[in-house]
């Protein structure tokens, strides 16, 4: 599984980003999809997330009612919305997939076995 991310660049706070990530897999649709983010000096941290249908989602609280993920199976795709974006959004982020991932385990950057290159993401104040 290839992990293709784009759609990251420079916005002023408050502004919005759409974050894309193509996968390079003919069956998309058995693998559980998150993004998750890497600030400069600090660890990996999770995001969001989206069930294999796109039925289920999860957020992590700092961008919960802000963020958006979506996925498109026929596209092989998954977005990222980020609206009312913060400084301290400011990150490299990575999309990542799972084919044995499931709602309980989500988060956790260890459950995910394909990830992409990163896109970076800069917030200014």
């Amino acid at each position: 599984v290839q992990l293709q991310a784009s759609g990251g660049g420079l916005v002023q706070a408050g502004g919005s980003l759409r974050l894309s990530c193509a996968a390079s897999v003919r069956t998309f649709n058995n693998y559980r999809l998150a993004w998750f983010r890497q600030a400069p000096g600090k660890e990996r941290e999770f995001v969001a997330s989206i069930s294999r249908d796109g039925g289920g989602t999860g957020y992590a609280d700092s961008v919960k009612g802000r963020f958006t993920i979506s996925r498109d199976n026929a596209k092989r795709t998954v977005i990222l919305q980020m609206n009312s974006l913060k400084p301290e959004d400011t990150a490299v982020y990575y999309c990542a997939a799972g084919s044995t991932v499931i709602s309980s385990n989500a988060y956790n950057p260890t459950a995910y076995g394909y990830w992409g290159q990163g896109t970076r993401v800069t917030v200014s104040s």
